[in-house]
């Protein structure tokens, strides 16, 4: 979760299987790394905010959603 996260429910709403909003009113990704398929692209995306960063596991290499 950013800090930056206002709970809009963006992500949650497109991607459900990886975004959540929690008892504090913001957004929660899951606890473990995922493939970033097109539903976490589009949630990063949409972020009002843009506080949903997509970041490659293997090598860190940031994953550009706005392409």
């Amino acid at each position: 979760m950013s800090p930056a996260c206002i709970g809009s429910g963006v992500c949650a709403g497109s991607a459900p299987g990886h975004f959540a909003i929690g008892a504090d009113g913001r957004s929660h990704p899951p606890a473990t790394p995922v493939d970033p398929d097109d539903a976490i692209l589009g949630a990063a995306a949409s972020c009002p905010m843009e506080a949903i960063t997509v970041t490659d596991a293997d090598t860190g290499t940031h994953v550009d959603p706005f392409i």
